[in-house]
């Protein structure tokens, strides 16, 4: 288990209503608090969203379910013959498309 560092320090800046927004949008995009998203940025540390990530592993593990429903039904003789191919050929699609996202790493 990972232990927090306790935040006993308190800052005071003062910036326009404007500029309050668009840093608490910034925060809100990548579903973090202000508090850490001024934390990270002001120790350098990159922040970066990955759209469309949880769709994929969602399709990734539905079709990763579905290939071990098959490979149950044939390893207990219930089916004979099974065309696992377009299924594996979906599955490997899905796990590239996901590698693919995760090396563009769209910044914010």
């Amino acid at each position: 288990m990972t232990r927090e560092k306790i935040k006993t320090k308190d800052i005071h800046i003062r910036i326009s209503e404007d500029e309050l927004q668009m840093l608490k949008n910034k925060a809100d995009s990548v579903k973090l608090s202000l508090t850490d998203y001024l934390t990270y940025c002001g120790i350098g540390k990159q922040i970066f969203v990955v759209e469309g990530l949880e769709e994929l592993n969602r399709q990734h593990r539905a079709l990763g379910n579905n290939i071990n429903q098959l490979a149950r039904l044939a390893n207990s003789g219930q089916v004979n013959v099974i065309g696992l191919d377009e299924f594996l050929t979906e599955y490997q699609s899905i796990g590239k498309s996901i590698i693919e996202l995760l090396d563009r790493k769209r910044w914010r």
